[in-house]
């Protein structure tokens, strides 16, 4: 259905993944306008890629997840939103905790409750890169670890994750 792509089969993507991504993406850009705009985005690009996906590579929703996340750290290096974030003043960037708080509903499976089920130099590590969009090298500098640490402790929290995730398939 998804790959023939019948207009049913695009409602059915947003009807049951647009929480989730939406919760990934808010969690990126941190705000609720550039959220509703990105998204969008990202299911347009499901939408023209729906070929790409094998399954064979892995789950359907994580290769959703990784669209929604690429978008989302690409939406936020690039130039035109830097300009943006220079040409607003002041209180219309400054956010409020509460204001991004994800729903429940934008977690459904429970993510960050597993996250929290990290150490949290584990938590750190994944945050950064994933959910902050910073590299390898990046999080080395700014941790000041060196460069072959981070890479092992990024793996060692990447299987972790994993091995708490085997339930939720």
């Amino acid at each position: 259905m998804l790959r023939e792509q019948n207009e049913s089969g695009f409602h059915h993507l947003y009807d049951n993944y647009s929480g989730a991504l939406y919760g990934v993406i808010l969690r990126i850009v941190q705000s609720k306008e550039y959220t509703e705009e990105i998204i969008q985005d990202v299911f347009v690009k499901i939408w023209n890629s729906i070929h790409q996906y094998d399954s064979a590579k892995g789950r359907f929703y994580t290769w959703m997840i990784n669209i929604a996340r690429n978008t989302a750290i690409d939406y936020l290096k690039s130039k035109s939103f830097q300009n943006q974030l220079k040409n607003q003043p002041l209180p219309d960037f400054v956010y409020e905790n509460a204001e991004l708080t994800t729903s429940n509903n934008a977690d459904f499976i429970g993510f960050n409750k597993v996250l929290e089920s990290l150490e949290s130099d584990k938590q750190e590590l994944i945050d950064l890169a994933y959910y902050q969009g910073y590299t390898q090298s990046e999080i080395s500098e700014k941790l000041n670890m060196p460069l072959g640490t981070v890479k092992t402790k990024m793996r060692n929290a990447l299987m972790k994750l994993k091995d708490l995730l085997k339930d939720y398939q």
